[in-house]
């Protein structure tokens, strides 16, 4: 099968193919419609490798729509093959090397509905990042005017508006005003976005079931779906929790092995939630444990135990790395959570 590697860009578009592994036999430098010709015009089905980064998603969908097979590539895989200078020819060159490995998986292309659903998510976490600027701008602007602020976020906003108008800032009070009024928009445009997603998701039994997951919410739940697709691609919930970034970093050599800190390799946005819902759901198992011990069930119990043991963040992170895989086996194989549940190894 004939193999074609593309350089994406956002108006020109390198090709290189290849009959035979390893030698090129032609290239081409194409404008946007001109590439989309190009891809029509293949009689037979081709391999269209490409690095999956912008737009790769879309040209994917386009590709396999016509009968092609496509294969995208981490970058991280790329770069190594790529010899000197970078180009846009030495890139695709380097692409057909890189498709020569078998042991590098590709990453799958995505539907057009995960595609949007990332996008809503970006949406939100972009306003989320604008609203925390504007409100640590209000904070550094009070503390140097000598004015003490509540330290809690949505305490801070309540007071704000009395604090803005006090006689140090009244020269600012106009201004401060609209940067308080940014602050309102932002937090109904999150809770627009969050209203949105419950919607999209009311009907969808996989994320009903990952939103009875202690410390799994709606939020966390879409973002894992949309960002992993098909869950049996992953083995095992210890290679999705790889794949997240959530498994100890190796240093090994020899007889010596050593495990560091989580390798952090991944998708960031959903290691994020992940970890921020396994220090609220820590936080309800240790209540728990202080008001009603006999309601405590044995994944928190065990949380508890870990937290007193290791400390509290690192045991928020050991236990966001359980909570991916109480995911994938929840997702796989279709059955309601429990916190009592016990795994048996097979015969």
């Amino acid at each position: 099968m004939k193999r074609i590697a593309v350089d994406l860009a956002k108006s020109v578009y390198q090709v290189a193919e290849s009959v035979r592994s390893g030698q090129v036999v032609q290239r081409k430098r194409l404008n946007r419609e001109a590439f989309r010709r190009y891809i029509q015009e293949q009689a037979e089905p081709v391999e269209w490798v490409m690095e999956a980064c912008g737009t790769a998603h879309y040209w994917g969908r386009v590709a396999q729509s016509l009968g092609h097979q496509v294969r995208l590539l981490h970058p991280r895989y790329v770069r190594p093959s790529r010899r000197r200078n970078k180009t846009d020819r030495n890139d695709c060159d380097a692409m057909l090397e890189a498709a020569r490995c078998k042991d590098i998986y590709p990453v799958p292309v995505k539907t057009h509905e995960q595609q949007l659903l990332q996008q809503l998510h970006g949406l939100r976490e972009t306003w989320k990042k604008s609203r925390t600027q504007r409100i640590n701008l209000l904070r550094g602007i009070l503390r140097e005017a000598g004015i003490e602020a509540p330290a809690s976020g949505a305490a801070f906003i309540r007071a704000a508006h009395e604090l803005v108008d006090r006689p140090e800032l009244a020269p600012l009070s106009a201004l401060l005003h609209i940067v308080l009024t940014e602050i309102n928009l932002y937090e109904q445009c999150m809770a627009e976005c969050e209203q949105h997603l419950k919607r999209w998701h009311a009907d969808d039994d996989v994320v009903s079931k990952l939103d009875e997951i202690s410390g799994i919410g709606v939020l966390t739940a879409s973002a894992l779906t949309a960002a992993v697709g098909k869950p049996e691609r992953f083995a095992n919930g210890r290679q999705l929790s790889a794949w997240l970034g959530m498994t100890p970093r190796e240093f090994s050599s020899g007889d010596r092995r050593k495990l560091g800190h989580i390798s952090r390799q991944g998708n960031v946005y959903v290691r994020t939630l992940f970890i921020h819902g396994s220090r609220a759901a820590l936080l309800a198992a240790q209540r728990c444990q202080t008001r009603t011990p006999e309601k405590l069930t044995q994944l928190q119990r065990w949380a508890v135990e870990t937290a007193a043991r290791i400390g509290h963040n690192k045991a928020a992170v050991a236990l966001a790395n359980k909570l991916v895989r109480i995911c994938w086996a929840v997702w796989c194989h279709e059955r309601r959570f429990s916190g009592n549940w016990q795994s048996t190894k097979p015969a």
